[in-house]
């Protein structure tokens, strides 16, 4: 029902449509070439990983992250493994209160139906934004990374992300952050490869071309 950016025709026609209508990102995509993106097959995972991360370095999220698939046997839990392991262990991981309180809220919603994970292939973006909206510590910018990274959504806008926002006004020359108005005119412009954009800004932002 969606294209996928993880599909390479997918990408190079996201390529030529993105160089052929907006020429100032297409100077990026000529200078940074192809990218290869790989899906995350693991949704509960992904989304566990999202929650961790939030308000911490890199690399203390993957710090956190190896000690709570060490307490469950050298893997990310799933959503009853995690609901059956104590608080304190949970703890002794370096996961919050908080964290842990939304991972639970987030297992809870899957086991009992709440939240559908299988079914997010077949809805649309705001439908899954929407779902994913109502879980603890979860927000629009953590379902929108959600779609992209792990539905391989082709045409999402991550309107929140700093890093797209530096990119738009450096890539721009823009005195300031991009406006509604802005990101409307690039939405409609891009659509309807909208995350292709969003890559190859956060390529442009990371290696500076």
């Amino acid at each position: 029902m969606f294209d996928s950016i993880s599909k390479k025709e997918v990408w190079l026609e996201a390529m030529r449509s993105l160089k052929k209508r907006d020429k100032t990102i297409g100077r990026v995509i000529d200078r940074i070439g192809y990218i290869r993106i790989n899906r995350h097959s693991d949704y509960f995972g992904t989304l566990v990983r999202s929650i961790i991360s939030q308000q911490i370095s890199g690399a203390a999220a993957e710090s956190i992250r190896k000690r709570l698939e060490e307490i469950c046997g050298g893997r990310m839990p799933t959503p009853r493994e995690y609901l059956h392991t104590s608080n304190k262990q949970l703890s002794s991981a370096g996961l919050s209160p908080q964290k842990i309180s939304y991972i639970k809220d987030l297992s809870e919603r899957i086991l009992d139906g709440r939240v559908e994970l299988k079914k997010f292939n077949r809805l649309p973006n705001e439908t899954v934004i929407n779902e994913l909206d109502g879980v603890k510590g979860i927000g629009r910018w953590t379902a929108e990374m959600f779609l992209i990274f792990s539905l391989g959504r082709t045409d999402v806008l991550a309107r929140d992300d700093l890093g797209i926002r530096n990119g738009i006004k450096r890539l721009y020359k823009l005195k300031k952050y991009p406006t509604k108005e802005r990101f409307d005119k690039l939405e409609r412009l891009w659509h309807p490869y909208s995350t292709v954009a969003c890559i190859y800004l956060w390529e442009y932002g990371s290696v500076g071309v």
